[in-house]
């Protein structure tokens, strides 16, 4: 046992004063390296309001969900769903045998009364009839006209037309259901025009105002684009405490009818530390930066970075003001190693 002892003591002591020459040993030949020629930019502290993301959904501008007026079986049904149309396209016929016979008796009763007021006037001429028989077949014709014009109109109601151009976005009945008053039977989107809706935590609405414009990314179509607030509530949903918000989406884009959005939004100032989004050297999981020092040597550091924005990257920890940062640095490059500056 003490023959095994005095065997591993020289050579632990060997290891160890093998492992503190060799940091010194890997300075010295990054210090006889050639210098390497890079360029640096100096790390700026800026004050950035923090964004919050919030979601939010495309809605087009237009949209209507079309309800029958009167009671009557679906005769027919001539459109299905994703179908462009036009405006006044027929959508939904609903059958209103009760309503086409109210029109021909309307109809009917003012034929007969046309024919009684024109035989009056005639016959007032000839002095064989009276003034009051003409004015009360007048006041009869047009009430006859009135009793028409209303049944005309409830038979148009038995017909839907398309408001706007647009699609078909849903269907609600088929032909043959039964229509009700009131009940929706289909509803129509508009393509030419969208806005995003979101809830806006009451937080951070009371600092937005009309026509500011946001930053909105819809992942599903790979789009980003800048867009302006077109309409704010001034109530606030009691049960979410947030507040309604809509923007309008640029013309052109090419978004749909129920994609999903990230808005981010802007919150209160706070100190950020951004460096040119080249400047980071990932190794695995690590973030490494490399730093200038004062003699005009690499340093190595390890940071932690937050988004990138416009081709800058926020740096969370690692870095201090004032502190210069080697942009793209060489594939090659080591601690330690002399620099020269390129302009």
């Amino acid at each position: 046992m003490n023959s095994l002892r005095r065997f591993l003591l020289p050579a632990a002591i060997v290891l160890l004063a093998g492992c503190s020459k060799h940091p010194a040993a890997s300075a010295d030949a990054a210090a006889a390296l050639p210098p390497a020629k890079v360029r640096v930019a100096t790390v700026r502290t800026e004050q950035l309001p923090a964004l919050t993301e919030i979601t939010g959904t495309i809605r087009p501008l237009r949209r209507a969900a079309l309800a029958a007026k009167v009671m009557g079986t679906i005769d027919d049904l001539p459109v299905v769903l994703g179908q462009r149309v036009a405006a006044g396209d027929v959508l939904v016929k609903i059958s209103a045998a009760e309503i086409t016979a109210r029109v021909t008796q309307a109809r009917s009763g003012l034929n007969a009364v046309r024919r009684d007021l024109e035989r009056e006037r005639d016959l007032l001429t000839k002095s064989a009839s009276t003034a009051d028989m003409v004015r009360g077949l007048e006041d009869r014709f047009a009430g006859a006209q009135a009793v028409l014009r209303e049944a005309e109109v409830m038979l148009g109601y038995a017909t839907l037309r398309a408001p706007f151009a647009g699609v078909v976005a849903r269907k609600f009945v088929d032909a043959g259901d039964l229509a009700s008053p009131g009940v929706p039977l289909i509803e129509m989107e508009g393509t030419e025009a969208f806005q995003v809706e979101v809830a806006v935590p009451g937080s951070l609405a009371e600092k937005l105002n009309l026509g500011a414009t946001l930053d909105i990314v819809v992942p599903a179509a790979g789009l980003a684009f800048t867009a302006a607030l077109a309409e704010l509530s001034s109530a606030a949903d009691p049960g979410a405490r947030s507040v309604l918000a809509r923007f309008t989406v640029p013309a052109g884009t090419g978004v749909r009818s129920g994609q999903f959005a990230r808005i981010l939004l802007p919150g209160a100032p706070v100190r950020s530390v951004f460096v040119p989004a080249a400047a980071l050297a990932p190794l695995g999981q690590m973030e490494r930066i490399f730093v200038v020092s004062q003699n005009n040597r690499a340093v190595l550091r390890i940071v932690k970075s937050g988004a990138t924005v416009s081709g800058r990257t926020e740096i969370l920890s690692g870095l201090d003001d004032g502190e210069r940062v080697i942009v793209a640095p060489p594939a090659g490059l080591r601690e330690g190693q002399v620099l020269e500056i390129l302009p």
